[in-house]
């Protein structure tokens, strides 16, 4: 299946640049170029693309006055291209598919269109189009709203996963297991990105390969190393790195 694909740049050069790139991929499929915000959002509700390469800077509306505009509508998955320097990148890093800072390194670009096209198999609709709108209610002052279901994809199946039901989340590479009683549910997602949409009053980090319900936690004790070890009610056991068990500690005392 190819990748349905739409260019948002109002610098030509720059616009070509990605254009050249993509029609050398014979998996992508390019549905439009636009030079500006407005006609974006138009050509996005025309055309529908899987994934759109969207410049942040634009003259008229920028990038997230496009998404905003389309607040409520299917989104498509976004690539940001930006001048921006990396440590204003934090936004980009958490709700989107990649980020290119210009100039445009063609190995960059490659990893780009293969994490979207990971993305487009295994993505999830409902978290992808929240992640989007998390990010545009951070921007605009607004707490976002907190994951409260999760889509596991197997196959052409999807199972949805309530928070209220994880025990707790394990690192697994690319994916976070996410434990509910005795099954494993494999989310495509990792967990530095995920600990974002969970809300911190029900879970928290203890470990930089773990997350817990703290409604789940029956017991914890300090091992001699100053890590701790904490027990849930079903029994498992689960290292706490001595950095997050003093937040742990005030967590479980609130």
């Amino acid at each position: 299946m190819k990748l349905r694909v739409l260019v948002v740049d109002d610098e030509p050069l720059a616009r070509l640049g990605v254009l050249t790139r993509l029609a050398a991929m014979p998996d992508i499929e390019i549905v439009g170029e636009c030079g500006a915000g407005l006609e974006a959002v138009a050509a996005i509700r025309q055309h529908a693309p899987d994934l759109v390469f969207l410049d942040v800077q634009m003259p008229d509306v920028d990038g997230f006055g496009v998404l905003e505009a389309l607040a409520g509508e299917t989104l498509p998955l976004v690539v940001f291209l930006t001048a921006y320097d990396r440590f204003a990148l934090r936004a980009f890093d958490i709700h989107a598919v990649d980020y290119l800072l210009k100039p445009i390194d063609d190995e960059r670009f490659a990893e780009a269109v293969r994490r979207a096209r990971a993305a487009m198999m295994l993505r999830d609709g409902d978290a992808w189009q929240q992640r989007l709108l998390d990010m545009l209610a951070e921007r605009n002052g607004v707490a976002p709203r907190h994951a409260e279901r999760f889509a596991i994809r197997t196959g052409s199946r999807v199972a949805f996963v309530a928070a209220a039901e994880i025990d707790w989340i394990e690192a697994m590479g690319d994916y976070a297991g996410l434990h509910v009683a005795d099954k494993t549910h494999l989310l495509r997602e990792p967990l530095h990105t995920l600990v974002n949409r969970l809300d911190p009053r029900c879970f928290l980090r203890v470990h930089r390969s773990a997350i817990v319900r703290l409604d789940r936690v029956a017991e914890l004790r300090t091992l001699p190393n100053r890590d701790g070890e904490l027990q849930l009610k079903d029994g498992t056991r689960l290292r706490v790195s001595r950095s997050y068990s003093d937040a742990l500690r005030k967590a479980l005392a609130g």
